[in-house]
């Protein structure tokens, strides 16, 4: 007789909502990639691809947890929710509706403690207290910038910053020490991509600035991507697409 197999879907969020140009970029800027359609193989109700050798996988019971290339269990399926493993570490999520994260030995290097994590990125992982405030921990589980700030999935270190969220709901960058390098005054902001990053300002316009802070390409598109190879895609005011360089000229 045959085995009818079905196929569950499982939609796992690893970007925040962005503009739609935003979030295209950065999904190439950290390498990552929509989830595959999830299959059903073997006793796996739900296989994701690999990603820094394991696979994230849900049981029939609807736990999840990791199987390696060779497609033995290595973290056990015990997780309420979890994410694929990016810089060796993964989050999870507990019984107690919290957050943690295992190390790829399935070793929980932060307890399930907080109320919201994200991605590993640069040796820093953006964390969320029960005070709904963000920080960020280390690949040991120390907490070594301060939850001080809102935060969101735009909030990973890229080039040795990261935006962050004051409570004014205004974007700055903080550096690895968590010092506050460029002052919080934009809409929104997205991480640097070859030394430049997308804000928004007031006017709903978006332009990019360097590490310094300063306007280097000024706040008057509709649109706008991270550079990549010294160019940049935006959308002008009369819906017209183009490249520019990192000067804001137009190029082919």
């Amino acid at each position: 007789m045959k085995q009818r197999i079905i196929t569950s879907v499982i939609a796992l969020s690893l970007l925040a909502t962005v503009p739609a140009w935003g979030q295209t970029t950065v999904i190439k800027r950290t390498e990552t990639k929509q989830a595959a359609k999830p299959k059903t193989v073997n006793q796996w109700e739900y296989k994701d691809d690999y990603r820094d050798g394991l696979a994230l996988v849900k049981d029939k019971n609807g736990k999840y947890g990791f199987v390696d290339k060779s497609g033995k269990l290595v973290i056990p399926c015990q997780w309420e929710w979890a994410a694929p493993f990016y810089e060796g570490l993964a989050y999870v999520k507990g019984n107690n509706d919290k957050f943690g994260f295992v190390d790829k030995s399935g070793i929980l290097v932060s307890p399930c403690q907080w109320n919201w994590a994200w991605i590993c990125s640069e040796g820093l992982a953006l964390v969320q207290d029960n005070n709904w405030k963000c920080g960020f921990i280390d690949k040991s589980g120390n907490l070594v910038i301060p939850c001080q700030w809102d935060g969101d999935g735009r909030s990973f270190f890229s080039e040795g910053l990261a935006p962050v969220k004051d409570e004014k709901r205004k974007y700055g960058f903080i550096d690895k020490s968590g010092n506050l390098v460029i002052p919080c005054q934009w809409e929104y902001a997205w991480p640097f991509s070859e030394g430049l990053a997308i804000v928004k300002d007031a006017n709903d316009k978006y332009g990019y600035i360097d590490k310094t802070g300063n306007v280097v390409i000024p706040c008057q598109w509709k649109c706008a991507q991270d550079y990549k190879n010294g160019k940049a895609h935006v959308e002008d005011n009369n819906g017209k697409y183009y490249y520019i360089d990192k000067t804001g000229k137009k190029v082919e």
